[in-house]
């Protein structure tokens, strides 16, 4: 569940991302798993669903590294694009994990995580 304001427009990274829709201090929480929101499937879940359905869902989804699920997020923080130099860090944990600014993050700057610190399925790009 996002626990800053965001919204959503064209990343100059990828598609869509998620910005900042206010000044986020370093060491601020910005998100953290939230199961009446996020959705934990498992692989056996993914495989049951219609073949669109399936796509659509591994699209947005991650294997979390720690609870061995896949969380799709239930708001906009699946807009997340990925960085090698992120603002934001992820910190996976036995209760969902929580991602945090990395540093101070100004209104209107696209908020960006590095996929290899919470999904254990993360291939990096160009691979």
């Amino acid at each position: 569940m996002l626990l800053v304001k965001t919204y959503l427009a064209e990343s100059g990274i990828h598609g869509i991302g998620l910005f900042a829709a206010q000044r986020i201090p370093a060491g601020t929480v910005v998100w953290r798993l939230e199961p009446s929101l996020d959705l934990e499937l498992s692989a056996a879940q993914i495989e049951a669903l219609a073949p669109p359905a399936r796509e659509q869902v591994r699209k947005y989804t991650y294997l979390d590294l720690v609870r061995k699920s896949y969380v799709l997020c239930g708001d906009d923080a699946r807009f997340f694009n990925h960085s090698d130099a992120p603002n934001c860090h992820d910190f996976p944990d036995a209760d969902g994990g929580a991602t945090v600014a990395a540093r101070d993050i100004a209104e209107g700057e696209e908020l960006t995580s590095d996929y290899a610190r919470f999904d254990a399925e993360h291939v990096p790009y160009g691979k």
